[in-house]
């Protein structure tokens, strides 16, 4: 199947629906795409703890057995949700509006996706939206290597992108992609046999340049240098976002205002040049 004709109308819809303008803030930038192998041994790493700790993980061919596809996407925020979450403790309403009603738009975006492929007589699922999706988190800090209880899910978009050649991950356990680590995931487990594409990094946090920036960035300290990111405190000052801020929550602090913002950042520069 032609992956142009896909992403081109995927893409006319984020850039053109109304539903990604929320109180005259437009959401999402144009959005990147990576087409990964649902046969891939990585995935059994994952649910092995070989890579991470998902031991819930439902494969891709446990999800569709047909699958021939694992389509990972990447929609990132724009300067002006960006921008606007730079500064102060608490998230910008920007953000909020971004995390919150981006989301919905997401599903959406999801939705189109699945009719689209479906009409070309391609099966398909969206692990997020489905109800064999559930994930657990504020179980203990995690990273990418630890054995112990953390948080699980049995579809990870994140590690979905990873696999299919998205990028890498940083301190702040987002993924640096070509256009940075500030926005939102998505993917869809289809039959359709779209050409794959192949990873361009060996390591788990290849694009990442351990500048810090990220960790001085955290308004609760949950970011360390040498273990990543503490779930536990993250998730605590988010549920008091969400009290703060209900219905809407969120921060994501360490995305903005640190040199992965909107670009793999340069290893020449020093975190206090960002």
């Amino acid at each position: 199947m032609d992956k142009r004709e896909f992403e081109s109308d995927m893409t006319r819809f984020i850039l053109e629906d109304k539903r990604n303008i929320v109180e005259n803030v437009r959401i999402f930038e144009a959005p990147l795409f990576t087409y990964g192998s649902p046969v891939d041994s990585m995935y059994q790493d994952l649910k092995d703890k070989k890579e991470a700790n998902l031991p819930d993980l439902i494969l891709p061919k446990e999800w569709l057995s047909s699958a021939k596809t694992c389509i990972a996407g990447f929609l990132p925020f724009t300067e002006q949700v960006r921008f606007a979450n730079r500064g102060g403790d608490w998230a910008a309403q920007e953000w909020l509006y971004a995390r919150i009603e981006g989301q919905a738009f997401i599903n959406e975006l999801l939705q189109r996706g699945t009719a689209y492929l479906k009409g070309k007589n391609c099966d398909t699922v969206v692990p997020s939206l489905s109800e064999n999706f559930h994930s657990i988190e504020n179980m203990g800090s995690n990273d990418w290597f630890t054995d112990g209880e953390s948080y699980t899910s049995t579809w990870s978009e994140r590690h979905n992108a990873y696999i299919c050649g998205l990028g890498t991950f940083g301190l702040s356990k987002g993924l640096i992609t070509k256009k940075g680590i500030a926005g939102r995931y998505f993917s869809w487990i289809t039959e359709a046999d779209f050409e794959k594409n192949h990873r361009t990094y060996s390591r788990i946090y290849e694009y990442c340049t351990q500048c810090g920036a990220c960790i001085h960035r955290c308004p609760v300290e949950a970011i360390n240098e040498k273990t990543g990111k503490n779930h536990d405190i993250c998730a605590v000052f988010l549920n008091n976002t969400r009290k703060r801020f209900s219905p809407r929550y969120g921060c994501g602090k360490c995305q903005c205002g640190v040199p992965c913002e909107h670009q793999i950042p340069d290893k020449n520069k020093k975190a206090a040049e960002a």
